[in-house]
């Protein structure tokens, strides 16, 4: 066994893993972290949220530049894409990011052990490195912040080439005539309409009747017209039962939902977005004693620790949305509750955003949600097509949502689809967090001409009496 005793040692290092750890170090601890890649970040900076938004941003400027400057009076010809050169921009925002994190480790003076971490006994962390030699690092806490990986669909196997999952996705050498995105939620829209925009041919196949099925449902039918009109074509209520690679054709077999007559759909590239489980397999849960749920999902205490003492966990591997930055937060605040301080989070209060474009956000409830548990609510509208500043941008695609409480007006959820959505949902985020009603909004300057004031229109229309509309 190491000699060296920390106070904490973190499993994984993605968002919720290296903020958990250098939050942790800022309030005295010696702490170490345990990643199995190369680099820090996890999925998120190495595969995930920023390659994605990387080549998201570098295919919207491929597509503005060919399709779109003209109506600002920009001549643009010989339009060409350099797929090459975009995926070297991409490796380097991502290089850029990683390399931060290493920074902050080093400042926040931050042990990092390189190899798969496992759980031995409640204050043993044993690494396993490369080249199958192991070390057992003591400890007094231990949080796992593993993360997630890539749901499999049976039937269905990827090898990264011809099927695969959105790690294949952000790195295909060149662009597909024919895609099949299996799975119509963030992470197959937003692929989907990067390789939709560079020239191929998608087609998205969703199991539910709409897309981004867990978000508001006039969200989702709007974004699925939106996009329709970009190209994109979807088959919804849709289930895809087998995939077969044949030379450079895959053959994929799909049906209705409720089942029915099987058909066959071709494509050079499938996209395996179904969701992501939990990376709890070969921790040694089970050996220690520590609880899953049914999803294999580690089971928590509101102080975010397990049934065994001193072993904690946050991020994708506990209940709750997969979401980076649900992740950080939940380190923050871990660390803090570790340290003897109290810590608090709004889940209400949480965004979620798909990056298409043009963008979606939500916070707080849907109006589904608000039905199902019987909450009288008011719901306040108002479209881009009636804002200035959007129109000046040829951006009038959507509208901003504000779902306020019928008797008190405290907002309950708000949804947008528009440019900068992702920006502007956190004005209402941190109304829900205040516990601001719609009508404080709606009393609040908003500079002209802005975007946001749609918000203040919709939060003016909770009660009737939007100026603009």
């Amino acid at each position: 066994m190491a000699d060296t005793q920390f106070d904490l040692v973190v499993i994984g290092a993605g968002p919720g893993g290296y903020v958990a750890a250098i939050r942790a170090a800022q309030l005295g601890m010696r702490v170490a972290v345990v990643e199995k890649r190369k680099t820090l970040g996890g999925t998120c900076l190495n595969v995930g949220c920023i390659p994605s938004k990387a080549l998201l941003v570098a295919s919207e400027k491929f597509s503005e530049a060919k399709h779109h400057l003209g109506a600002f009076g920009v001549k643009v010809s010989g339009v060409e894409l350099d797929l090459p050169g975009m995926m070297k921009h991409k490796d380097e925002v991502v290089k850029s990011n990683v390399t931060g994190v290493d920074f902050l480790f080093k400042k926040n003076k931050i042990t990092r052990f390189t190899g798969l971490g496992s759980i031995k006994a409640a204050g043993i962390v044993t690494v396993t490195k490369d080249d199958g030699s192991t070390e057992d690092v003591a400890t007094k806490n231990i949080l796992i912040a593993t993360g997630s990986d890539v749901a499999p669909l049976p039937g269905v196997t990827i090898d990264e080439k011809r099927i695969v999952s959105s790690d294949g996705a952000i790195a295909l050498d060149t662009v597909p005539g024919r895609l099949v995105v299996i799975g119509g939620g963030v992470i197959g829209l937003e692929l989907g309409s990067v390789w939709q925009r560079l020239g191929a041919q998608v087609t998205v196949v969703e199991f539910f009747d709409r897309i981004l099925p867990t978000m508001d449902g006039e969200v989702s039918k709007q974004m699925q017209r939106i996009m329709g009109k970009q190209g994109l074509s979807f088959k919804t209520s849709t289930k895809v039962t087998s995939a077969v690679t044949e030379g450079e054709v895959v053959k994929l077999t799909i049906e209705a939902a409720a089942g029915g007559n099987a058909e066959t759909l071709e494509a050079d590239i499938v996209l395996v977005a179904i969701g992501r489980r939990p990376f709890t397999s070969g921790l040694g849960l089970e050996a220690v004693g520590v609880a899953l749920d049914e999803r294999r999902r580690v089971k928590i205490d509101h102080h975010f620790q397990t049934n065994v003492p001193g072993i904690y966990a946050i991020g994708d591997v506990v209940a709750g949305a997969m979401l980076a930055h649900k992740a950080e937060e939940e380190g923050v605040v871990f660390a803090e509750i570790l340290a003897g301080q109290t810590g608090h989070i709004n889940y209400d209060a949480i965004p979620g955003v798909v990056y298409t474009w043009p963008e979606v956000a939500s916070v707080g409830k849907t109006e589904e949600q608000l039905k199902a548990e019987g909450v009288a609510y008011k719901a306040g509208k108002f479209p881009f097509t009636a804002n200035g500043r959007a129109r000046s941008m040829n951006a009038t695609d959507g509208f901003v949502k504000i779902l306020a409480d019928a008797k008190t007006d405290r907002i309950l959820g708000a949804h947008i689809i528009g440019a900068s959505a992702g920006e502007m949902i956190e004005e209402l985020g941190l109304a829900i967090e205040f516990g601001a009603s719609a009508e404080d909004i709606a009393r609040t300057s908003h500079a002209h001409p802005t975007l946001t004031e749609a918000i203040k229109e919709a939060a003016l229309a909770v009660d009737g009496r939007a100026i603009h509309m």
